[in-house]
């Protein structure tokens, strides 16, 4: 048996008043699901335990079935292990946003989805600074980055940044073991990027500076019993994201490289298809994860999302119907 699952991250969605009460997936034409939901088993299920906070990390381990109650640590480990970061018993890993401010409040979680090149430039600047024997901040892709640090905190309550966006930053800055550490760690990137002469760029050519970073997500090495061992198939994932790879990683998938896939709603849906279809036939287990409505839906953006899932139907979902049809 043979199987492929699609994961359109952060599609579920509360109704919006402007569009008649509607969810963007209400609103968005999806033949290929609907077609789906006609002639396969629909049914429900629970992939935020209760308690947990919802998250496309809790949610995606849910799916492959694991219980993130007990194996799951925090996100930011996951991202390492798709950066090919090994992780020792006293490393704990945070995940990193570039943002941008005014020095009162969140005003863009992703400083613009800024470029890698430029946000590499920032880090390796911020490291040469703020980094010592004990922390070390490692650039990514865009505004995500990681900070791994030796006997850091690990029971402080960090928001993610998506979710204070205009919120008063001094109402949202770390709780918990250590929280002075972290908060002088966050002004202090303020002083140092605001000034970099990317950011004065970025500023006059109209775009969001990356001036300050944030940290969350925090947590140690999981432990997870491959699929392979716990189910004995063979597989793989597609993704444009750290986190998720990193769940392949953890789960024993391979990772499959996609030209074009920029986790973002510019993203090659077709070469996830076709590179998904291709998969199948080496693999049991085919994971394609697509990131566009879930960074639509952070940006507020309710067009952009209902755009995003309707190119993930037609130009995914409907790719890899016909290619298993044929």
């Amino acid at each position: 048996m043979k199987y492929i699952i699609v994961i359109g991250d952060g599609m579920a969605d509360r109704p919006v008043e402007e569009a008649g009460g509607s969810t963007p997936l209400q609103v968005a034409q999806t033949p290929n699901m609907n077609r789906l939901a006609e002639r396969g088993i629909v049914g429900l299920v629970r992939t935020i335990p209760e308690g947990m906070e919802p998250g496309s990390d809790v949610a995606i381990l849910s799916i492959l079935g694991y219980d993130p109650l007990i194996c799951y640590t925090g996100r930011a480990p996951l991202e390492a292990a798709a950066r090919g970061i090994s992780l020792e018993r006293e490393d704990v890993a945070y995940r990193v946003n570039l943002i941008s401010t005014d020095g009162e409040k969140i005003l863009d979680y992703a400083a613009g989805h800024i470029p890698s090149p430029e946000a590499r430039e920032l880090i390796k600047y911020l490291d040469e600074r703020l980094g010592d024997r004990f922390k070390k901040f490692i650039p990514g892709v865009s505004y995500r980055h990681l900070l791994i640090w030796r006997n850091g905190p690990v029971d402080v309550k960090c928001v993610p940044p998506h979710d204070i966006v205009g919120q008063p930053l001094e109402e949202n800055l770390p709780q918990g073991e250590r929280e002075h550490e972290l908060t002088e760690m966050i002004w202090a990137s303020f002083e140092i990027l605001k000034d970099h002469e990317i950011n004065l760029r970025r500023i006059d050519e109209g775009k969001p500076p990356a001036n300050m970073i944030w940290p969350w997500g925090q947590g140690r090495r999981p432990r997870l019993t491959s699929l392979q061992i716990r189910e004995r198939i063979l597989g793989a994932i597609i993704s444009a994201v750290d986190l998720v790879k990193g769940i392949g990683i953890y789960a024993g998938l391979k990772v499959i490289e996609v030209p074009g896939a920029t986790g973002y709603k510019d993203t090659n849906f077709e070469g996830k298809a076709e590179y998904g279809l291709r998969a199948l036939d080496k693999f049991d287990l085919v994971v394609i994860h697509v990131e566009a409505p879930d960074e639509c839906g952070h940006e507020g953006d309710f067009e952009e999302k209902v755009k995003a899932i309707e190119n993930l139907d037609k130009r995914l979902v409907g790719r890899v119907l016909e290619g298993l049809t044929n």
